[in-house]
């Protein structure tokens, strides 16, 4: 993305204070764009947030090469985050301009090729990411990937810490030990689960070999990134920075 606009105000402002103003990004982001180099005033990059436009005063951002879309869902229950069976609803189906939630500068078109970044099963419900972005899919998905995840289920049956036990170091899916997996019991019948793998509908096949029914699954966040007030049905664009910080923290050791 570029862009030159000419202050046209009475007095010197902030350079970072300016650009968040003018709906160019964020102040955080305009931080970012000017350390980064991207940030040009009558010509001369300015790596200094704090350097004063003068009226008159020309500037410049070029940001360079558009990175791909991602966005951030709020899935309900009953839609599908993967291919879908005949007269299901694919996620990808929902991102349209009617459930946008706060400013969006770029919508997906026929063009664009959002998939999803990790599975959310047709009955549970909550974040949900879709990208067309490779980095962000391996940072968060891969396998090196050191990212967790955090799911709030209600269950069935009887809670006890043998099945606690059990569920945070001593299960097998499919032939395969599972990772250690952080289990907290919130309420009477209530568990928060922090996993750093994803196998096909493993919370609940989890709970099913303790005994416990789950009722409800929802996921509020994906490493470092929240659902916050997204509300349900809804989508926003991921940030660069937050889009830097998934990659930063899917990748470290």
């Amino acid at each position: 993305m570029s862009m030159s606009k000419t202050y046209d105000g009475t007095e010197p402002i902030r350079l970072n204070k300016w650009l968040a103003q003018s709906g160019v990004c964020s102040r955080r982001e305009a931080d970012t764009l000017i350390e980064e180099g991207c940030v040009a005033i009558d010509g001369e990059t300015v790596r200094d947030a704090g350097r004063k436009i003068l009226p008159g005063q020309t500037v410049t951002l070029d940001r360079g090469e558009t990175l791909p879309m991602t966005v951030i869902y709020n899935k309900p229950i009953g839609i599908v985050s993967g291919q879908p069976e005949p007269g299901e609803t694919p996620a990808v189906r929902m991102i349209r301009r009617a459930n946008v939630y706060g400013p969006a500068d770029v919508y997906p078109d026929q063009n664009s090729k959002l998939a999803p970044i990790g599975r959310l099963d047709k009955d549970s419900h909550g974040l949900l990411v879709l990208s067309e972005d490779g980095v962000l899919a391996k940072a968060v998905i891969g396998p090196d990937s050191e990212l967790d995840k955090a799911y709030h289920v209600q269950v069935r049956g009887q809670i006890i810490e043998a099945k606690l036990a059990w569920l945070r170091h001593g299960l097998e899916l499919d032939g395969r030990k599972l990772k250690p997996a952080q289990i907290i019991q919130t309420g009477p019948q209530s568990l928060t689960f922090v996993l750093k793998e994803g196998r096909k509908r493993q919370i609940r096949r989890m709970c099913d070999m303790v005994e416990l029914r789950v009722m409800d699954l929802y996921r509020d966040r994906i490493g470092p990134l929240h659902l916050g007030d997204l509300p349900e049905g809804q989508w926003r664009l991921m940030t660069s920075e937050e889009r830097d910080t998934m990659i930063k923290a899917g990748a470290r050791k």
